[in-house]
């Protein structure tokens, strides 16, 4: 298996794997190799730089395949800048909720239900549900939100 990165006419930046390189060859000659941003059928590979492995050692980030490209216009770096915003603004949020509300524990059902029926002054709240009690307060009219989870915080 054969792995290229890949760019459309509209600058796009992809990848594919290929049985061979005449299998790429024939795949782009009969026009079944299509962009997946844009569905154009006129792709051509980029350049690569090749992934090199050091003995008896796993993949290092010096030995991961990186794309190199000349045209400044690849969606590429778009989309990594595109996706540190995101993070940033979903850990943005996640901060501003965890200041500015109770930490309720595992006892987050208990507490929203108590606050949607009155029996408590209302307030905001997060904690831990399952899904199952998520769903079951949002059947009850109670809206519940889950607190984005990026990747950094699972290492």
């Amino acid at each position: 298996m054969i792995r290229y990165a890949l760019s459309c006419e509209c600058g796009h930046a992809f990848e594919s794997w290929f049985q061979s390189a005449s299998a790429y060859d024939s795949q782009i000659k009969r026009k079944l190799v299509n962009c997946p941003a844009c569905d154009s059928a006129k792709v051509a590979k980029a350049i690569m730089a090749p992934q090199i492995t050091r003995k008896g050692r796993g993949k290092t980030p010096e030995s991961l395949p990186t794309q190199v490209t000349d045209d400044s216009s690849s969606s590429a770096p778009l989309m990594m800048t595109q996706e540190r915003e995101l993070r940033a603004k979903l850990k943005e949020l996640r901060d501003h909720v965890t200041k500015n509300a109770d930490n309720v524990g595992n006892r987050f059902t208990t507490e929203a239900r108590k606050m949607h029926y009155g029996d408590i002054e209302h307030r905001a709240i997060y904690g831990e549900a399952s899904a199952d009690e998520a769903r079951s307060l949002s059947d009850e009219g109670i809206d519940v939100m889950p607190l984005p989870v990026l990747p950094d915080d699972r290492n």
